[in-house]
């Protein structure tokens, strides 16, 4: 007996700490990742994978194939004709080095948003899956111009979530009531930091209306139309399917950023694709090894090529690369370099977490996605950024500002710039150790991204949908949500004190000038008698 008491009570302290936390049975998910861009599905993916090794059953559409997934609870819907023309040898992105951010921005509004949401929703898959019956308990769509595939949640009877690739993008923080001042939260398309002058501030808060005011009044009808189209017996008005949102997942972690206001259900998961480094290919695995100064890789992410620099930007590359003491790998998307040096390595496709995680390797030329530019700060590794459209620019802005990175123009792109770059990063070791303290600090979390996205899945699914979660900014108007109409109140309150002042003013200056004409009166009449 004096054995079993102890036992007893250490079971019976085991089953009521189980109790703390409500346990969640495993929960039918649908993930709705629409993006042509493979970065984009990326995020998506890690995020799905997530909810998979907590034990839910995930169905994914997507144009591309969920890889090491579980089997058994897992199920791609593939719709590759989508992003059949971004393959390898997809179009030239960089035609859009030079091309106004606010023209970039309505190429999303207009093209390829609303475009890849009908392709999806037309698509037989996905009216097969509609028509199918099936019942989900949560529905999680990229936030990406895409606000008609909200009503997929609906339909299917679930809890709707986004997860925005951008991270806090003006569209996402516009479903939860997450605050963007344009004092110093910069614009997703600008290349500003939290630390802005005069005139930047002027221009951030400009284009943030701009923007604002052609989503509000332009996009989001177009969508309603659309919506109507294709959820014609939706019992939720358009407006409610916006502000049913439980939660908005952002790719973006104030470490590697900035610090911003958040809504309590708008929920960081920055590097959430990030798996603990896998063996590499022996090919690859080798060059890094017998590498004697230390290897730099280069890649321009998966929406630009490598293979479409011009030929003088690329023959560039090529000359500073063989004048390195460095091996260098590069991410290039043809089966051959002309004049390749010896020291560079090519291959279409990378394990890019896996290389930047190896020790040797040194520095990280990049595009400025924030996919790769978090992969490179989770392992520490300095940048030279090449930014050419989207958020490239104010993610490099963050890499100069921070001191880990440094920043290249592409239209000045020449021999003498890039070996300056890479030199000055390599041969400074502030820039490594910055890339190493801000890794440090990232990797400091007390659950990490992807146990952080699934403990707030399975609490709205845990308690009803989470309203104590949700802020009632969303359903305020412009002028509510901005005090516009109780500051004309105080101001018409203001005023009229002022007017009834000034009118009394005047009473008091007219009472006062007919006492003194009557004093001047008397007086004078006193004088003629």
């Amino acid at each position: 007996m004096e054995y079993t008491r102890p036992l007893y009570l250490a079971v019976l302290g085991l089953l009521l700490l189980g109790c703390s936390t409500p346990p969640t049975d495993a929960a039918r998910i649908l993930g709705i990742l629409p993006s042509i861009g493979r970065s984009h599905y990326i995020i998506g993916a890690g995020l799905m994978k997530a909810l998979l090794d907590a034990g839910h059953d995930v169905t994914v559409v997507s144009p591309y194939a969920m890889k090491d997934a579980p089997a058994g609870r897992h199920r791609d819907i593939l719709l590759p004709d989508l992003a059949a023309s971004h393959d390898v040898s997809g179009p030239d992105l960089f035609q859009y080095k030079n091309a106004p951010n606010l023209m970039v921005l309505y190429l999303v509004y207009s093209e390829i948003g609303p475009l890849t949401s009908e392709a999806l929703l037309q698509h037989p898959k996905m009216v097969e899956l509609m028509e199918s019956g099936e019942r989900f308990d949560a529905v999680i769509v990229e936030s990406f111009a895409s606000e008609v595939l909200y009503g997929l949640a609906e339909h299917f009877g679930a809890h709707l979530m986004v997860f925005s690739p951008f991270g806090a993008s003006m569209w996402t923080n516009e479903l939860v009531g997450t605050p963007y001042p344009y004092s110093y939260i910069p614009h997703t398309f600008l290349s500003y930091t939290n630390e802005m002058s005069f005139w930047q501030r002027f221009t951030n808060a400009l284009v943030g209306h701009a923007d604002k005011l052609y989503y509000r009044c332009v996009f989001l009808p177009q969508q309603e139309a659309m919506f109507r189209r294709f959820f014609p017996n939706a019992k939720l008005t358009f407006q409610q399917t916006l502000e049913s949102v439980r939660l908005a997942f952002v790719n973006q972690h104030f470490s590697l950023s900035f610090p911003h206001p958040y809504a309590p259900n708008m929920i960081e998961i920055g590097g959430i694709q990030i798996q603990p480094p896998k063996k590499l290919p022996a090919d690859i695995q080798r060059y890094i090894d017998e590498a004697p100064h230390g290897v730099i890789y280069f890649s321009m992410g998966s929406m630009l090529k490598g293979r479409n620099f011009p030929e003088d930007k690329r023959t560039a590359f090529v000359n500073v690369f063989r004048g390195l003491k460095e091996n260098v790998i590069w991410k290039y998307e043809n089966d051959s370099l002309p004049d390749k040096p010896p020291n560079v390595l090519i291959k279409s496709w990378m394990p890019q977490s896996d290389i930047l995680a190896h020790p040797k390797v040194k520095l990280f030329i990049t595009h400025g996605g924030l996919l790769g530019s978090t992969e490179g700060l989770h392992h520490g590794v300095p940048m030279v950024g090449i930014p050419i459209y989207g958020d490239q620019e104010l993610n490099l802005a963050r890499a100069e500002r921070a001191g880990y990175g440094v920043k290249l123009d592409y239209d000045t792109l020449s021999e003498e710039t890039i070996t300056a770059a890479i030199r000055k990063v390599l041969n400074d070791a502030s820039y490594a150790e910055r890339a190493q303290l801000i890794s440090k600090r990232y990797r400091d979390q007390p659950l990490g991204p992807a146990k952080t996205a699934v403990y707030w899945v399975e609490y709205v699914l845990r308690h009803g949908g989470a309203p104590q979660l949700h802020s009632p900014s969303v359903r305020l108007s412009f002028i509510e949500y901005n005090l516009l109409d109780v500051y004309a109140v105080m101001a018409a309150i203001a005023l009229s004190v002022l007017i009834g002042m000034g009118a009394a003013l005047r009473a008091v200056l007219r009472r006062l000038g007919v006492v003194k004409r009557k004093r001047q009166a008397s007086q004078g009449s006193k004088k003629n008698k």
